[in-house]
């Protein structure tokens, strides 16, 4: 049973233990992404997280490297949009020095000079890596465009120009600014001790408390974009308003996603590659922020099959909303989701992102036989609605990179 402990700073702890697990997993959620950031700090929050990793007042960037490969421990951290996470998964026995490595990250890293300037290099390189991976750029490319305006269109890593604004002290100061208990989440699942438990939280306790940050509203906006570039295949992604995080509909919505382009079996799949082999790689998939979403498809093809694909794509959408789906078709769909999710609980670490995501969305955890009855309340006639909803095709956005033709071949094939 998921159990939450709320600081007197304001600070939740979320944890669930687990008998028949060996392992832990420990992770330090911060409510501070991309989205929270002015426009010459673009960049910050990812900075930031890779700066936790590069020494604290008493532990060097190898150490704390060295610590963690000594108790086998696995560590990682990521940005998003929205949020910053610092995770590691240990076996039980050790979580008590993998929990005084994060925190000690978390609460005492230096943001020295010179590692600052050697990291910005690191992330410039990122970038470029990020440029040059076709099918990463055209979903930015779509999304800064969808979100053009607004702080959500912003690419998570900034850019060359934002970077180089920020020094030591510009990171410093954000840190201690948004890095407050208010911002923050720890989750813990699997195998630890009560006095596990009572340690992490003494740890967080000295934090004094600071503001929950705003959050920008944003809107989906229909937008156009093309990029050329001299690669082999062309990238391709057509993008429809979705649904932000939480939504009642979520459960349709995933279900209209793995029919429609979930896998092998989906109808992209079948009718774009399978019947006509005009590609190697077809899918639809959801994407959720608060008060927001985008549903995409995503195809990349030879330029000279592409008009034939995007026909044939519109085919398949306006089928769907024509004639819907079937009962079979959502109750086989159902059960593939319910598996998935079912047995990627199954492990320590999915269980603890899934607990603290759950108290960031919803503030409070969401049981597995609430996921299963949200599930089996799906029905033909709800997926349907939905369709109807998200495949506005006055709202469609469309992105292309590669040997990109013309706005005007595209927008003719796409009935735009």
């Amino acid at each position: 049973m998921v159990e939450k402990i709320v600081l007197d700073n304001g600070l939740r702890i979320v944890h669930e233990h687990l008998d028949h697990l060996r392992s832990c997993a420990m992770g330090i959620w911060v409510e501070s992404g991309s989205r929270h950031e002015p426009e010459e700090l673009s960049g910050i929050s990812h900075f930031i997280e890779h700066m936790l990793f590069k020494g604290t007042k008493t532990r060097t960037a190898a150490q704390l490297a060295s610590d963690f490969d000594a108790i086998g421990g696995q560590s990682n951290a990521f940005t998003t949009k929205e949020n910053t996470c610092y995770y590691c998964r240990v076996l039980g026995e050790h979580l008590p020095k993998a929990a005084e490595l994060l925190c000690d990250m978390y609460f005492n890293s230096t943001f020295e000079p010179e590692q600052v300037d050697l990291e910005r290099s690191v992330i410039i390189e990122e970038i470029g890596m990020y440029e040059d991976t076709p099918d990463d750029l055209v979903n930015e490319e779509l999304f800064s465009a969808v979100y053009k305006g607004f702080k959500l269109g912003r690419p998570i890593l900034g850019t060359r120009e934002s970077l180089d604004g920020i020094d030591s002290e510009t990171l410093k100061k954000y840190h201690r600014e948004h890095y407050n208990p208010a911002n923050t989440v720890v989750s813990l699942c699997g195998s630890y001790t009560r006095e596990d438990l009572e340690g992490i939280v003494k740890a967080f306790s000295q934090m004094t408390p600071g503001k929950r940050l705003d959050i920008e509203e944003s809107r989906y906006q229909p937008a156009f974009t093309l990029k050329e570039k001299d690669i082999e295949q062309n990238h391709l992604m057509i993008g429809f308003p979705g649904l932000p995080v939480g939504s009642d509909r979520r459960f349709d919505l995933s279900v209209m996603a793995s029919i429609l382009g979930g896998g092998m079996s989906s109808r992209l799949f079948q009718r774009v590659r399978e019947r006509n082999g005009l590609c190697y790689t077809i899918y639809g998939y959801k994407t959720s922020y608060i008060g927001t979403g985008v549903f995409s498809i995503y195809v990349a093809l030879s330029r000279d099959t592409e008009l034939r694909a995007i026909s044939l794509i519109r085919e398949v959408i306006d089928e769907f909303l024509k004639c819907g789906v079937t009962k079979d078709e959502v109750e086989r769909t159902v059960t593939q989701l319910k598996s998935n999710i079912l047995m990627g609980l199954e492990s320590s670490a999915s269980r603890m992102n899934l607990i603290a995501q759950n108290e960031m969305t919803f503030g409070r955890a969401v049981s597995e036989d609430e996921v299963i009855a949200g599930f089996d309340a799906v029905t033909p006639e709800s997926v349907l609605e939905l369709a109807k909803d998200v495949f506005d095709y006055g709202r469609m956005s469309f992105s292309a990179v590669g040997k990109v033709r013309s706005a005007e071949e595209y927008k003719k094939a796409l009935g735009m």
